[in-house]
């Protein structure tokens, strides 16, 4: 008996093993252990990935395992002591699926076919907007696409395929927001985890200013365009703006994971100002 599907999406973060969790020796088969070694930086990338939220899930191909050319006990012997290096530092898989077969075999468990998941996919749902394959080949990445997420390439080269560079890729916090009312018309662009100089063009110089205050001292980066009916006043534009700055907050801070509740108060030499922003959800007290 099958066992029942699990409503609940959940992020899942498949990785390929040779080129990805360690490095791919030249004849691209990991039989001894003296060829098991870590790729940069993928210990402290995968802890603070499960901290996330992220369940692990390893997917690989492994030419020919119970072969001549390579046994299974050789097999065997170097991913057991992979398992047990990840283990050892916390990092756990939620599960693992090997292809043991050759490519020109055309079973339907070699990546980038997705046969390997048919049971593991029958039992949970994905939250497919924040699941993401990890892998080192093109056949990684097509198999991300067959899945319907996100594929990133790791590689030992290129700064932006580095293990640190993707976790700055998954967590980054960011949202985009359009509003359009017969008022206004507004395009907001959010990224919680860098501070970098934005763009605010509202049509309303003090409150442009204010925006970029807003962005400076929160340590965010924020661009925002408005067109409003100011030949009438200001009012649908300060207010629409707040409506679409809160949006994208919402957005971009997801499961609030980490987000502890607190206040401050800051005082100018100019004037004292009190702002409060709750991010709990709820609209009013009881």
């Amino acid at each position: 008996m099958n066992a029942a599907r699990d409503p609940t999406p959940i992020p899942v973060l498949f990785v390929d093993r040779d080129g990805t969790l360690i490095e791919e020796p030249s004849d691209e088969q990991v039989d001894r252990l003296d060829k098991v070694r870590l790729m940069p930086g993928v210990f402290a990338a995968l802890q603070t990935l499960q901290a996330a939220g992220y369940r692990l899930v390893m997917v690989t191909n492994q030419d020919g395992i119970g072969s001549e050319r390579f046994p299974r006990e050789s097999f065997e012997l170097a991913h057991q002591f992979v398992l047990h290096l990840f283990s050892s530092q916390g990092i756990e898989f939620d599960a693992i699926f090997v292809c043991p077969h050759f490519a020109h075999e055309q079973c339907e468990c070699r990546k980038p076919r997705i046969g390997l998941l048919t049971e593991y996919l029958r039992q949970h749902t994905l939250d497919r907007e924040r699941s993401a394959m990890i892998g080192d080949r093109d056949t990684d990445l097509e198999f991300a696409r067959a899945l319907g997420i996100r594929g990133l390439r790791v590689g030992l080269n290129a700064p932006e395929q580095s293990w640190p560079a993707l976790v700055r890729a998954l967590l980054a916090r960011r949202a985009s927001v359009t509003r359009r009312t017969r008022e206004t018309e507004i395009n907001v662009e959010l990224e919680l985890d860098r501070d970098a100089p934005g763009r605010i063009d509202t049509g309303i110089g003090f409150f442009d200013h204010m925006l970029e205050q807003l962005a400076k001292h929160a340590g965010f980066a924020l661009t925002l365009e408005c067109r409003g009916d100011l030949h009438i006043d200001e009012h649908h534009t300060v207010e629409d703006c707040a409506l679409s700055i809160g949006e994208a907050l919402r957005c971009a801070l997801g499961d609030k994971r980490g987000i502890g509740r607190y206040g401050f108060l800051l005082a100018m030499d100019e004037s004292e100002a009190q702002v409060a922003i709750d991010l709990s959800g709820r609209a009013f007290f009881t």
